[in-house]
Formats: structure tokens, C-alpha cells, sequence
């Protein structure tokens, strides 16, 4: 264990040492205090840049930038994790990648699907809030691996490459309220096909005398929207709490005297171990168990 936290305290030293010296080459050589607080900035890593030219349709820009490759590079992760742990068999007996890839099954089936959808809707929904689980799950975990996909470079023999940073596409809100949307919408659809549209809609009003109904209909329509934005909150809050602690405490370490330099690295350690190991698991679950938990109880009001 210790290892494993020196490994990791030097990898996120590393992580941020990358942008440190392509900030050394471009400013001067006595920065100010105001100007390196300004650069070692943690709020900077959340200015997404396009990637090459603007791509917008009317208000809505779909220009390639961080935080669609790192979903471009989740969704690849997923799949082969999909492939490799559950389609692929590689001998006659089992081994450990195929007991990995029965307990994700195990998992998405009997803790999430199970605990959440009624019997009949679970060979419709499964595959959904399975692939929800372990997509989530990958993109929070590539969050917190340094890779070369910032928006920062810095000069090798010359070549301008990305540096290393850590980035989760989670951590962005436009990203969770798309995952929150599908679920919305899914769940609204499903009431429906199930229920009808006036008995589903019915199902919002509950069993008070008629006087009340003023003021329970609209608090049960505000609850509605307020699944929209649960979802996609809580996600958001807890991916971009984690990062902003993690370069925070990493941060001090180039603004501050360089005895805090064993401090600012044992806390974010501390926060980078507590993310991996417990945050980036129990929100994926969360977020796979109340989607399957919101469409069963629009496909069964009743319970």
C-alpha cells in the first residue's frame, strides 16, 4: 500500500509538473504572484477548446474538444471491456477474466436491474442501465488517469505534444444532464407505452381530498423535473469536487514554499485514493440504480 501511494503521489506530481514547465517557457522570467496564481488556476482545466475548427448548428456547438474525447475514449473502453470480459472466451474452463466479467454481470443484473425494474421490464431495460453502469463507471475512471489529452502543449526536441492531466467528462454538467436526459425521457416513454397517457399522468396524483390537489400537482410536477436534475447534479458535483481538491492540493505545490510540498502530496493522495477506490464505483451505481428505479416506477405507479 505504501507503494502504491508513492507511485501514485509521483504520477500526480508528474501530472502537474507537465503543465508547470510549458507555463515556464512561455512567461517571463520573474512572474508575478498574481500571474502564477492565474496560471495554476484549477478552474482553467474546465475551459473546454476546441479542437480544430467551430462546429455549430445554430446554438448548439458540436466542436470536438476534451471532454468529448475523453467520452469518445470511454465508449471504446466499454465495449472492449464488454468484448474481452464477457463475448470473448478465450479457454474451455473459466479464469479470472471471465470471473470479472460474471460479478460486472452479477452486478448490473441482480443490484441494479433487479432492485429497480419490475420482472417484465427487465429483458427491455437491463442491457440500458448495465451499459450505464459500466460506462459511467470507465469515464469516471479515466478521469483520474493522467493522459495526453489536455488543451495545454509543451515542446519535446521541438514538437509540440499535449501534456499529461487528469480530466473526468463527468465533471462537466452538459455531459450528466445528457445521461439524466435519456433516463427522463425513457422513463416518460415507458409510463406511457405501459400505462396510457391519462393513466400514467393520473399516477402523479395522489389520493388527497380535491382541495388539496392545487398544491399537490404542481409540487408532484416540480418533483418530475427534479429527477432531471438529481441526476445529473449529483454525478457532476461529486466528479468535479474530487478533481478540484486533487489540483488544488497538487497546485500548492508550485504557489507555496516548498516545505508544503510533502503536505499538499500526502492530501491529494489521500483525495486521489478516496476518489478511485470509493467515488468513482458508488456514483456509477447510484446513477445506473436510480434510472432503473425511476423507469420501473413509471412502468408500475402502484408501487
Amino acid at each position: 500500500m505504501r507503494r502504491l501511494a508513492l507511485l501514485l503521489s509521483l504520477v500526480l506530481a508528474l501530472t502537474l509538473a507537465l503543465p508547470a514547465a510549458a507555463f515556464a517557457q512561455e512567461e517571463p522570467a520573474t512572474p508575478t504572484t498574481t500571474e502564477e496564481e492565474e496560471e495554476f488556476d484549477p478552474a482553467h482545466e474546465w475551459e473546454l477548446q476546441a479542437w480544430g475548427p467551430e462546429l455549430k448548428i445554430g446554438p448548439i456547438d458540436m466542436s470536438i474538444n476534451k471532454a468529448v474525447a475523453y467520452l469518445i475514449l470511454g465508449t471504446i473502453v466499454s465495449i472492449a471491456i464488454g468484448l474481452l470480459l464477457m463475448r470473448v472466451k478465450v479457454g474451455r474452463d473459466p479464469d479470472r477474466r471471465q470471473a470479472v466479467g460474471e460479478t460486472i454481470y452479477e452486478i448490473a443484473q441482480v443490484q441494479v436491474a433487479e432492485q429497480g425494474l419490475p420482472h417484465k421490464a427487465i429483458g427491455r431495460w437491463f442491457p440500458y442501465v448495465a451499459s450505464l453502469l459500466v460506462f459511467i463507471w470507465v469515464v469516471n475512471m479515466l478521469g483520474f488517469i493522467p493522459l495526453p489529452l489536455s488543451d495545454e502543449r509543451w515542446e519535446i526536441f521541438g514538437v509540440e505534444v499535449p501534456t499529461l492531466a487528469i480530466f473526468a467528462a463527468t465533471s462537466t454538467l452538459s455531459v450528466t444532464l445528457a445521461l439524466a436526459l435519456m433516463t427522463w425521457v425513457f422513463t416518460h416513454v415507458e409510463g406511457i407505452r405501459h400505462n396510457g397517457t391519462i393513466g400514467y399522468f393520473k399516477s402523479w396524483i395522489p389520493d388527497v381530498p380535491k382541495g388539496l390537489l392545487v398544491l399537490i400537482v404542481p409540487v408532484e410536477v416540480i418533483g418530475q423535473v427534479m429527477r432531471l436534475i438529481s441526476l445529473s447534479v449529483r454525478l457532476y458535483a461529486n466528479m468535479l469536487a474530487g478533481h478540484m481538491l486533487i489540483l488544488t492540493f497538487i497546485g500548492l505545490i508550485f504557489l507555496t514554499h516548498w516545505l508544503v510540498f510533502p503536505v499538499s502530496v500526502l492530501f491529494g493522495t489521500v483525495f486521489y485514493i478516496f476518489e478511485v477506490v470509493i467515488v468513482v464505483s458508488i456514483q456509477a451505481y447510484i446513477f445506473a440504480a436510480l434510472s432503473a428505479i425511476y423507469i420501473g416506477s413509471a412502468i408500475e405507479p402502484e408501487h
